[in-house]
């Protein structure tokens, strides 16, 4: 690979995973449930952070925990399928649109399910064994992902697994 086209596959990677991140914070405000579970845990952890340091005191330890343990989340959401599609992509010179965007979407709605696969359910199950809210959250998270691996596409995917640039010259007579 390169040294162009590792640029290229770095630059898509970032603004996928800020795309990704959009589309996810966009997901959870059109959500009424998590926009109100986001508002009240957010807002108010927020407020304790922001006064204690405004007191000149050290912030809850608990609640920075709590901050860099949503942002890995985040990042682990965001960030990961994007890049391992990426590299898979980049690999074996897949350049559609499909996978990009399909897998990508794919892999970062099932990540919550695989992760909690080993320690079950949390929570009481409804019906056939989805929560009610489940399916909205897998619903955004599939699209975040898919947005994410469109905006890696446009910027990276499509050129996967092609040689360099060469320039086009006329036949000589």
């Amino acid at each position: 690979m390169s040294l162009g086209r590792l640029l290229a596959v770095a630059t898509a990677l970032l603004m996928a995973v800020a795309c990704g991140a959009v589309a996810l914070g966009v997901g959870v405000v059109m959500d009424p449930v998590l926009r109100d579970l986001m508002g009240a845990l957010g807002l108010s952890g927020l407020e304790a952070v922001l006064s204690d340091l405004a007191e000149g005191y050290a912030p809850d330890p608990a609640m920075v925990e709590g901050a860099v343990s949503l942002g890995r989340a985040v990042l682990l959401l965001v960030a990961v399928p994007p890049a391992l599609n990426a590299v898979v992509g980049e690999v074996l010179g897949w350049r559609s649109l499909v996978w990009y965007g399909g897998a990508t979407g794919l892999l970062t709605a099932l990540l919550p399910w695989l992760m909690r696969g080993g320690a079950g359910p949390a929570r009481a199950e409804i019906g056939a064994g989805i929560e009610a809210g489940e399916g909205r959250v897998t619903a955004i998270l599939f699209c975040a992902g898919g947005v994410a691996g469109l905006v890696y596409w446009l910027g990276a995917g499509r050129f996967a697994g092609r040689g360099p640039a060469t320039m086009w010259a006329a036949p000589r007579r």
